[in-house]
């Protein structure tokens, strides 16, 4: 218990100082001694401007969809029982993601979080029953995963050929997963899910944990394994709808950040908050590097993450591999 507070308090430090750090850093930058005004509500001229169209919403927006991610991904990988149940590996993100892209381009007034869920939804409908196992074993899993993901690309790809070239443009762009342009709009979209979801996460925690021990073993405890993994689920969705509505498909938070903090508290279960924290720590960093990093500040972020987490995701693929195979 004592190091996973630490390791919390931590990374809450962590992330301040990125939020700090993107607020501050480069020519459009804040001055550190303004940024109690932010509080007080004192901006004025510039500095307003700055923080309220350019870095405000943008940081904001990173440090939410960052814990939504970090949450989602733990959620799966409990529900699943699998290291790789993640909602990119499972092809929720990108079924989102073409979900939003149906809408934007034929429902413009319809919300683009209602597109996102319902692609989200049909996504994870059609892995699980091609299966023939749900989510329990992990190459069928990954395997219809991948095949809904590019599914869902191609399907992405023709709704964005098949629109106007301006609309393409910026609509490319969202589908790279990206934090440019973002308002106070798409912040709230983030936060007011995380508000909903947080009491459904707190009832349901002791109950993941009850998941680790087993099917049998976690339904005579009164964990209701069939239950706790449906409702589990359907906020993997809620989650992955909201952040891809907010900022398009970033990928592989979600999977990266539930790995990472179990590894940093030093034990198993669902760790929810560290989880959080650390898709936050994850996706502020790689924002940050976008905006500062020379060759990279053209870059959406999502491409960004997709490196970063390809490389993770090869290190854990072979690390199961081998514990397979020993």
């Amino acid at each position: 218990m004592t190091r996973r507070v630490v390791v919390c308090l931590g990374l809450a430090l962590v992330l301040t100082g990125l939020v700090v750090a993107t607020l501050t850093m480069g020519r459009l930058g804040l001055d550190l001694s303004d940024l109690p005004k932010i509080v007080t509500r004192d901006l004025r001229g510039r500095d307003r401007l700055v923080f309220h169209s350019l870095r405000g919403p943008r940081v904001v927006v990173a440090v939410l969809v960052g814990a939504a991610f970090g949450l989602a991904g733990s959620l799966s990988q409990t529900a699943t029982g699998n290291a790789l149940g993640s909602p990119d590996i499972i092809g929720v993100t990108a079924g989102a993601g073409a979900g939003a892209a149906l809408a934007a381009l034929q429902w413009p007034t319809l919300p683009l979080g209602v597109g996102a869920l319902a692609g989200a939804l049909v996504a994870m409908a059609v892995v699980w029953s091609s299966t023939g196992t749900g989510f329990r074993q992990a190459i069928p899993m990954v395997l219809a995963g991948i095949g809904v993901a590019a599914m869902s690309g191609a399907f992405t790809q023709y709704i964005v050929a098949m629109s106007l070239r301006d609309h393409a443009t910026g609509l490319a762009g969202y589908l790279a997963g990206t934090l440019n342009s973002r308002s106070w709009s798409h912040a709230v979209i983030v936060a007011v899910t995380l508000v909903v979801v947080a009491p459904l996460l707190w009832l349901l925690n002791e109950r993941l944990n009850l998941l680790e021990v087993g099917e049998e073993l976690c339904d005579a405890l009164g964990g209701r394994a069939q239950q706790t993994r449906s409702l589990a689920l359907v906020l993997v969705v809620i989650l992955s709808a909201a952040c891809v509505a907010a900022a398009g498909p970033i990928a592989f938070i979600a999977l990266t950040a539930p790995h990472l903090a179990r590894r940093l508290v030093g034990s198993g279960g669902t760790q929810l908050v560290a989880s959080a924290l650390v898709g936050a720590v994850l996706l502020a960093t790689s924002d940050l590097a976008a905006q500062q990093v020379p060759g990279l500040n053209a870059l959406p972020v999502g491409v960004i993450t997709a490196g970063l987490g390809g490389t993770y995701l090869a290190a854990l693929l072979y690390s199961l591999w081998r514990k397979e195979s020993a």
